[in-house]
């Protein structure tokens, strides 16, 4: 049997992490004013999460607020001190050595998305066929006019990175890359994808596995799933989809569309062809007229035959939407993705004239801001990726350096910062803003394109200090 990705939990399986877990959770029950364990104990009570082990850890009866407390002081101790003692068992690193052998998958897409090659290269070690793999990328960048290289962040990912920019100063081509969180998902394709609309990629795999968090697996996993549900569907109507391209994985986010009408909508558009007016959804099986009420404002569609179809205003305001052009001077048909800039200026009294056109001022303001800027996406307005052509190692920070960074992960006592070498840095909660936060998020989410300066480096441990307060 072939196998195309291996997937490994780190503690216990690739690493003995149980000395580490057995000093912080002494450390924590002492302090809290409880007895110790042996290791032998802690052996027994780690595999089901750090807060079970913390309920396993305390005597019987313990109140929850002691557990709290316990598990507060067991998350500063363990954050410190996680790396201290840790080993990989043995035979670990001959496996990950052997699991490399399979290479370096490579795929080429068009802007669209569309795969146009796929090819397999031996770039690291134990192959080290450095130069066969330059040959192989020249000629594909050369053959497809490659203008950006996306790099997933997993197993090799800086070997890889290095022969890039090596390649890339010994062509007269004009290419970037970038590196690529690669959470969840292990495919070529799904890495030059996760570049181009990060969204529809995403959304095809379940929230858990992009594990961006802390502790998530020691939460009620039903109220977990339900949230993590919640957000992917607020980003996806935030946004909206374009009906004519959208997957079914990514149409079953809208509102008002279950997976089942989701493959149906799919279906109908590759028997019939390219929806030309959102109402041509009242023809899909089993998306009725309240289905169509959800979602129609969310489904975008281009070149079709009414304009408004392009927008975020929904079918049941589009004879408002049109006699307030009418009044202002416009045609509808007139309407295109410049929009009609600066008509909310020509409005003297919102109130007045959402009575006259029968509906809300807060409606209207709605339909002006669309007409403005006709199916304005707010990842517009978001920090762009980070385009690389060189690469750092570790050995080249030095306090006081000032970087652009890329926000990978948030948790309770700060946020990691990919800052372009192997190791992600960290801004401890401190060290993110002058005023007083309770939670990083407060400064930073996910994603964020963050200024910092490096404080701290130790190379030994492969720590990085950041701060975002920069002198």
């Amino acid at each position: 049997m072939k196998y195309t990705i291996s997937i490994f939990d780190l503690d216990g399986t690739i690493l003995n992490t149980l000395e580490d877990l057995a000093d912080s959770t002494n450390y924590a029950l002492k302090t809290c004013g409880y007895p110790e364990r042996t290791m032998d104990e802690v052996r027994q009570f780690v595999g089901n999460g750090i807060r079970k082990l913390m309920e396993r850890a305390v005597p019987e009866g313990t109140p929850v607020e002691e557990i709290d407390r316990v598990h507060e002081t067991f998350t500063a101790h363990y954050k410190v001190h996680c790396a201290d003692q840790p080993s990989p068992y043995d035979g670990i690193i001959e496996l990950l050595q052997n699991l490399k052998k399979d290479g370096c998958k490579l795929a080429v897409v068009d802007e669209t998305g569309k795969v146009l090659h796929t090819v397999v290269i031996y770039p690291t070690a134990p192959q080290n066929k450095v130069e066969e793999s330059k040959r192989i990328l020249k000629d594909l960048i050369k053959k497809y006019h490659i203008s950006l290289i996306s790099v997933g962040n997993g197993t090799a990912s800086r070997e890889s990175e290095q022969v890039i920019v090596e390649l890339l100063k010994e062509i007269p081509e004009q290419v970037q890359y970038v590196i690529v969180n690669e959470a969840g998902q292990r495919s070529a394709v799904s890495i030059a994808r996760r570049l181009q609309d990060p969204l529809s990629e995403l959304v095809k795999i379940d929230p858990k596995s992009i594990g961006v968090g802390q502790y998530q697996h020691d939460m009620n996993q039903k109220n977990l799933s339900e949230a993590l549900q919640g957000v992917v569907e607020d980003c996806v109507n935030s946004v909206g989809v374009d009906l004519n391209t959208a997957s079914a994985s990514l149409l079953s986010y809208i509102s008002g569309i279950s997976k089942t009408v989701a493959k149906n909508i799919v279906a109908y558009r590759e028997e019939n062809g390219v929806f030309k007016t959102r109402r041509e959804l009242l023809k899909v099986p089993k998306l009725g007229p309240k289905a169509f009420e959800q979602c129609a404002g969310f489904l975008r569609i281009q070149g079709g035959k009414n304009p408004l179809d392009a927008t975020s205003v929904h079918p049941e305001s589009y004879q408002a939407a049109e006699t307030l052009l009418a009044r202002l001077g416009y045609n509808v048909k007139e309407l295109s993705k410049d929009g009609f800039a600066g008509i909310g200026r020509k409005i003297g009294d919102y109130s007045r004239l959402s009575s006259e056109l029968s509906i809300g001022e807060i409606t209207l303001r709605d339909i002006v801001k669309e007409l403005e800027k006709p199916g304005r996406d707010p990842r517009d307005e978001m920090p762009k990726p980070i385009l690389r052509t060189d690469v750092l190692d570790i050995k080249d920070l030095k306090p006081g350096m000032i970087l652009k960074g890329t926000v990978r992960n948030v948790i309770d006592f700060g946020a990691f910062v990919d800052i372009g070498v192997h190791q992600d840095g960290l801004v401890h909660i401190s060290q993110m803003t002058e005023r007083y936060i309770k939670h990083p998020l407060e400064a930073v989410s996910v994603g964020d394109v963050v200024e910092v300066q490096v404080l701290e480096v130790d190379q030994e441990k492969k720590r990085i200090g950041l701060t975002m307060k920069i002198k």
